[in-house]
């Protein structure tokens, strides 16, 4: 009879976690995964404005390299094409959510910006604007 028990016992223990224990697992799990998201997907959109403000000065930087070869920044027609063209740049930069940097050249002066997560002028939070004329003033100060 004692062998007929821990026959019992063994089985009870091979036959694994019942439906009801997985569902409380994967419920523990989801409601684990929902806290992560509130509290990871606002540092997302924080990252992206970062990286596109940092991106805005090495494309400055590229700038300088161009002035200091050809005496002058690439007008508003040849834009940051010329920097790939002249090497200063691999490749046409493009903003975190994948449109590419606008370029203007006013009066011998460059301006890079990138029209945030919306792609469009204008907005507010992570679809506001970034330019460097904003990033000049925020140095100065």
């Amino acid at each position: 009879m004692n062998a007929k028990k821990m026959m019992k016992k063994q089985r009870r223990r091979e036959r694994g976690m019942t439906l009801i224990e997985i569902m409380v697992v994967i419920t523990i799990l989801g409601l684990i995964m929902a806290a992560v998201g509130v509290a990871v997907i606002p540092k997302l959109d924080e990252a992206k404005v970062s990286t596109a403000r940092m991106d805005i000065g090495s494309i400055h930087n590229a700038l300088k390299l161009y002035y200091a070869k050809k005496g002058h920044f690439p007008d508003t027609a040849s834009g940051l094409r010329a920097l790939v063209e002249t090497q200063a740049l691999e490749q046409m930069p493009k903003d975190p959510w994948g449109n590419e940097y606008v370029y203007m050249n006013e009066g011998g002066k460059p301006i890079v910006t990138s029209y945030g997560g919306d792609g469009t002028s204008g907005g507010e939070g992570s679809a506001a604007d970034i330019s460097s004329r904003d990033l000049e003033a925020v140095a100065r100060r």
